[in-house]
C-alpha cells in the first residue's frame, strides 16, 4: 500500500495543454475517483500515474518516491482497463498468472496467489475456462484478479464497468468497493458516471477541461458544491438553477422574468440585494398547497417509487423528484416549495458559490 501525491502535473501534446497544473493528494489505503465529462483529462492523468504517458511538468510520487522517470513495470502498480485485455488463448488461471510468470515467480507462489485471488473474486469454478466462455462480469473479475495477484501498492481502474449492462454495473461497483475495503490497497478509479463516483469513493476529484474543479468527500461535494459545474455534475437528476434577484433582507428570491416570489430561510450575506442563481436539487422540492409557488406541469414521469416532474416556474424549467405518487397532467398548476435550508446560491457571472 502507498500514498500517491500529484503536484502541479501538466501534460501537453505539441501546442495543446490537456492537463493544467493538477495537484491531488491521495492517502494510503484510500479509494479516490477521478470523475468528469469526456475529454476532461481524467484518463490522461491515470495513464501518467501508470507511466503510460510521460509527464510534461510537475511531479508524481508513489509511496513518497517520485516516479516521473520510472518505467511502468517499476512503479508497483496494477491497472484494470475498460476492455478487460484478456489473452483469448489462455485460461482464466493462465491469464491471472501471466504477469507473475514474466517476473520469474516460483510455481508454488504463483499457484497460491492465483487461488487466493480466485477465492476472493468467486472465480474458483472458472479457472480452467477461456475468456470466450465467460460473461462480461466474469471477464471483469478475471481482469481484477490479474491485478490482485501482483499485490501492488496502487490499483488503477480506467472506466472498468463501461461495457457492462446497468444491472451488472450496480453489482460490480459494490463488489469493487467491498474488495478495496478488504484489501486496503490505495485505489484510483476513473469514470464519467457520477453515481459510481458517489457510491464508491472516499474522495472525489471533479475535473473539467484538464483542470480540477473541486476535491472532497462525496457528500461534501453534494452538500457544498464549489461552483455551478460541480453542482450540476454531482447529483442525479441534476441540480436546478433559477435566475433571479435576492431582496436586500435576504428573505425573498424573485425568480425569473415573472419574478415569482420564493421565500428564503437561509441566505448568504454576500447574495443579499444582488442578482444570483438559486440552486435547488430536485429531491428537495415538495408539493405545498399552503405556501407553494404555482408552477405549470410540463412533463410527468412516474417511476413507481417516485414521480419525476418537469415544471415551468417563473419561465424556468425545473425538475422535481417527489417521493409520493401524484396524479397530475400536463398544463396543470401545482404549488411547489423548496426546502429552504438546502438551497444554494451562485454568482451568475463567475458561476462560483456565494458564501
Amino acid at each position: 500500500m502507498a500514498s500517491v501525491h500529484i503536484q502541479n502535473a501538466r501534460k501537453t501534446f505539441g501546442e495543446a495543454t490537456v492537463l493544467h497544473d493538477v495537484s491531488v493528494d491521495m492517502e494510503d489505503g484510500s479509494f479516490v475517483v477521478l470523475v468528469g465529462p469526456s475529454g476532461c483529462g481524467k484518463s490522461t492523468l491515470l495513464r501518467m500515474i501508470a507511466g503510460l504517458e510521460t509527464i510534461s511538468a510537475g511531479d508524481i510520487a508513489i509511496d513518497g518516491k517520485s516516479v516521473n522517470r520510472l518505467a511502468p513495470k517499476d512503479r508497483d502498480i496494477a491497472m484494470v482497463f475498460q476492455s478487460y485485455a484478456l489473452y483469448p488463448q489462455m485460461t482464466v488461471a493462465q491469464n491471472m498468472s501471466f504477469s507473475l510468470e514474466l517476473v520469474g515467480a516460483k510455481k508454488n507462489e504463483i499457484a497460491t496467489k492465483v487461488q487466493h485471488a480466485a477465492k476472493i473474486l468467486g472465480l474458483e469454478p472458472l479457472l480452467t475456462r477461456y475468456p470466450r466462455q465467460l460473461s462480461g462480469g466474469q471477464r471483469q473479475r478475471v481482469a481484477m484478479g490479474r491485478a490482485i495477484v501482483r499485490d501492488p501498492k496502487v490499483f488503477l481502474f480506467d472506466e472498468p464497468l463501461s461495457n457492462l449492462d446497468a444491472k451488472l454495473r450496480v453489482q460490480m461497483r459494490a463488489e469493487i468497493k467491498a474488495l478495496q475495503k478488504r484489501l486496503g490497497t490505495t485505489t484510483i478509479y476513473v469514470t464519467h458516471d457520477q453515481i459510481e463516483a458517489m457510491t464508491m469513493a472516499d474522495k472525489i476529484v471533479v475535473m473539467r477541461d484538464g483542470k480540477v474543479e473541486q476535491i472532497g468527500a462525496p457528500l461534501d461535494l453534494y452538500d457544498r458544491p464549489a461552483n455551478v459545474f460541480v453542482a450540476s455534475f454531482i447529483g442525479s437528476p441534476s441540480m436546478n438553477f433559477i435566475e433571479g434577484t435576492v431582496d436586500a433582507d435576504g428573505q425573498v428570491f424573485y425568480a425569473g422574468s415573472e419574478k415569482r416570489r420564493i421565500p428564503l430561510a437561509i441566505c448568504p450575506q454576500n447574495a443579499r440585494g444582488k442578482a444570483a442563481l438559486l440552486g435547488v436539487r430536485p429531491e428537495h422540492i415538495v408539493i405545498d398547497p399552503q405556501n407553494g409557488v404555482p408552477a405549470e406541469v410540463l412533463v410527468v414521469e412516474p417511476t413507481g417509487a417516485e414521480t419525476h416532474l418537469v415544471v415551468s416556474l417563473g419561465g424556468t424549467e425545473v425538475t422535481c423528484v417527489l417521493k409520493e405518487r401524484v396524479m397530475l397532467t400536463e398544463g396543470e398548476k401545482v404549488p411547489l416549495s423548496f426546502d429552504a435550508s438546502l438551497t444554494h446560491f451562485f454568482d451568475p457571472t463567475t458561476t462560483l458559490r456565494i458564501i
